[in-house]
């Protein structure tokens, strides 16, 4: 199987890349489109600011590349804000794949601390009808997940999973082909590494 990691101007993708490898897949970093167009899945990881990593695939020719990919798309972090409407971060629009917007955290006391940096649990979360997401297929709520953001996804018709941190949010999103994260899979030990599992396999029945 061909998995691509979307390479742009964001960093920790080779952490991701990593992560891959010991699941036992062998991935190429790129953004040549036709090996991610051709590609069996593609992985949009990152850590970055939303307005440069716009300019970075706006510029480069990858913004309708990713919008026009038709099998099984995991966006990471910074790529899970991208693939939504719009990011406060750099007042920017995004890919538009989410209609929803990317918001700054806007912590009520000081007992939060922005950026969130750390473990927080994980929560299934699915809009009437939907039924349980196979992305997440043998995780258990309250499942702990590794953080690190200082934007925020609100909660949605595409949620699937959340996280409470100056209160909820989307911890993860699914429509159509497309998934994401807020949460590193690849920093997320055992359970991170279920969900990459799950993205992944051969067999996984992601619909």
């Amino acid at each position: 199987m061909k998995v691509a990691i979307v390479k742009y101007n964001a960093g920790n993708i080779y952490s991701v890349y990593c992560a891959c490898k010991r699941l036992g897949f062998e991935p190429v970093i790129t953004n040549d489109p036709e090996e991610l167009r051709n590609a069996d899945k593609v992985i949009f990881p990152g850590v970055g600011e939303a307005r440069a990593a716009m300019d970075y695939l706006n510029g480069n020719g990858l913004s309708d590349i990713i919008r026009g990919l038709k099998q099984p798309v995991l966006g990471i972090c910074i790529g899970m804000q991208l693939l939504c409407r719009h990011s406060e971060e750099g007042n920017v629009d995004c890919l538009g794949i989410f209609d929803v917007p990317v918001e700054r955290f806007r912590p009520e006391n000081a007992s939060f601390k922005v950026p969130q940096m750390g473990w927080n649990t994980l929560r299934v979360h699915l809009a009437e009808g939907r039924q349980a997401d196979p992305l997440l297929e043998g995780i258990a709520n309250d499942s702990y997940v590794y953080y690190v953001h200082s934007y925020r996804v609100p909660v949605c018709a595409d949620t699937i999973a959340v996280t409470d941190y100056c209160g909820l949010y989307s911890a993860a999103l699914h429509k159509d082909n497309f998934w994401a994260t807020q949460f590193h899979p690849e920093k997320s030990g055992s359970v991170g590494e279920r969900i990459l599992a799950n993205f992944l396999n051969d067999n996984a029945v992601l619909v």
